[in-house]
């Protein structure tokens, strides 16, 4: 569970930088890379959750 976690910070400094970069800059590919950060934070959020699910059941 602590690496899923690490996972989700990684890819939300990552999404922060991109989209930041989208907005002050105009940066049509950073907001691409943003799309794409977002994305997959969902899935490790949905990951997290059947993870937390099972943790809180043992």
């Amino acid at each position: 569970m602590k690496e899923l976690i690490e996972k989700i910070n990684a890819e939300f400094e990552s999404f922060s930088k991109e989209a930041e970069q989208q907005v002050e800059k105009g940066n049509k590919a950073a907001g691409t890379r943003a799309r794409k950060s977002a994305l997959e934070l969902g899935k490790l959020f949905k990951d997290f959750r059947k993870v937390s699910v099972e943790e809180s059941k043992k």
